[in-house]
């Protein structure tokens, strides 16, 4: 250790004093910034397929490519976060993020959209380097700092469907793209000078890496348990939003799309409270954190369950099902970063691979569940997805209280 920070004295002074406020702050903001790209063109699709003269079945491909694209970046490029210095690594996801959507503002064909797409989404995963640069880099309040970067990827998430919306309306499509080129390059500068170099911890060759990162499911029961968590719950968040859209545009509330939109923004509250329970996983008490939000989860689904024509039960269950899944994941992001300082990159691919297939899964259950059987259906659904999550959280509980007490 004393010849790295002989070597690097910034990576050295970071590793006595934790992130700055101004530095957890940047890498929030970026982070949010870098994810929102693989969102944005979901509401606008219908606007892109009539500048470019193609079928809106056409235009739907785009989103598909988008979150391929942040898969195949997930597994692929994430894992270099171990083997390179990570905050070059940032800042070159970055780069080619804004030579891309520079490109996606002068592209005139659905064919060169649907690069542009793919590469958008690729480059897009730059989010998943800055978390576990942020978990090395501030041990002492892991749980807190992990839990304000992944609240400024969520608002990312949650707020990119009303800017891309709003920018359309206003200036055209295009210039969605063109806005966040220009946001990705002033992160890019603040990056650039407020983070320390990161030395790389693995020296193998990219082959080993990738071979490596699937080695980290079979090296740790708690990463397998935490991402079959994460899978679950994200599974019924995806499924929650992807069917409220059609529940609410349906008799008795026939709500507008602008209106149902609201519920996103209402959303962005509840991932406010993210980092408080990012504290609880830094006191030491992530499994029983985790039992608390899976309840929180449960009793949103039962309200909107048991009162389906009430307005209210949905502003209320919004919140508790935000609350809950993404305290969830912020407990659960804290809890793998323990596992080994070395394997941050890796482990953090394995964890939000899984998670994200459980989105994948969720969202195809929803969509299948409302066309059979309709709303009823669907929180039957939603309700299997929260029980079976409680039953991972159960016996992660079980598992913590056995370690804690044994002699």
């Amino acid at each position: 250790m004393a010849q790295i920070q002989a070597l690097c004295p910034t990576f050295a002074h970071m590793e006595n004093q934790g992130l700055s406020k101004t530095q957890i702050t940047i890498m929030a903001v970026t982070a949010g910034i870098c994810v929102a790209n693989i969102y944005y063109n979901q509401p606008i699709l219908k606007e892109i397929s009539l500048s470019l003269h193609t079928g809106e079945s056409e235009a739907g491909i785009i989103s598909v490519l988008t979150q391929a694209g942040y898969g195949l970046g997930l597994f692929f490029i994430t894992p270099l976060g171990d083997k390179m210095n990570r905050k070059k690594l940032i800042l070159s996801l970055q780069a080619a993020l804004i030579a891309t959507l520079l490109g996606m503002c002068f592209i005139s064909n659905i064919l060169g959209v649907y690069v542009m797409s793919l590469l958008i989404g690729m480059f897009g995963v730059a989010a998943q380097v800055i978390l576990p640069m942020a978990a090395s880099l501030d041990k002492h309040r892991r749980g807190k700092t992990v839990g304000i970067i992944f609240t400024g990827i969520l608002i990312g998430i949650l707020a990119a469907r009303v800017f891309s919306g709003y920018i359309t309306a206003w200036l055209g499509w295009r210039y969605v793209y063109g806005i966040s080129a220009i946001m990705v390059f002033v992160s890019v500068i603040c990056i650039n000078f407020s983070l320390p170099d990161v030395l790389p911890q693995f020296t193998g060759n990219y082959g080993q890496l990738l071979q490596s990162t699937l080695q980290q499911i079979r090296r740790f029961a708690l990463l397998r348990r935490t991402a079959l968590l994460g899978a679950l719950v994200f599974g019924a968040f995806c499924s929650f939003w992807t069917t409220l859209t059609f529940h609410l545009s349906s008799a008795p509330f026939n709500y507008t799309t602008g209106t149902i939109g609201l519920f996103g923004i209402l959303a962005i509250g509840g991932a406010m409270l993210a980092p408080v329970f990012g504290k609880l996983a830094d006191k030491g008490n992530p499994a029983k954190a985790q039992l608390f939000t899976v309840l929180l989860l449960i009793c949103g689904i039962l309200l909107i369950k048991f009162f389906p024509q009430n307005i209210w039960s949905f502003i209320v269950a919004v919140l508790l099902l935000d609350i809950g899944v993404q305290a969830t994941q912020v407990t659960n992001v804290a809890t793998i970063y323990t596992l080994d300082e070395k394997s941050h990159s890796r482990i953090n691919t394995v964890y939000m691979t899984i998670y994200f297939i459980g989105g994948a899964v969720g969202t195809f259950a929803g969509v299948q569940c409302w066309r059979i059987g309709g709303w009823p259906m669907v929180t039957w659904q939603l309700l299997a997805w929260s029980l079976l999550a409680f039953l991972v959280a159960w016996l992660g509980y079980k598992t913590a209280l056995k370690k804690t007490f044994k002699f």
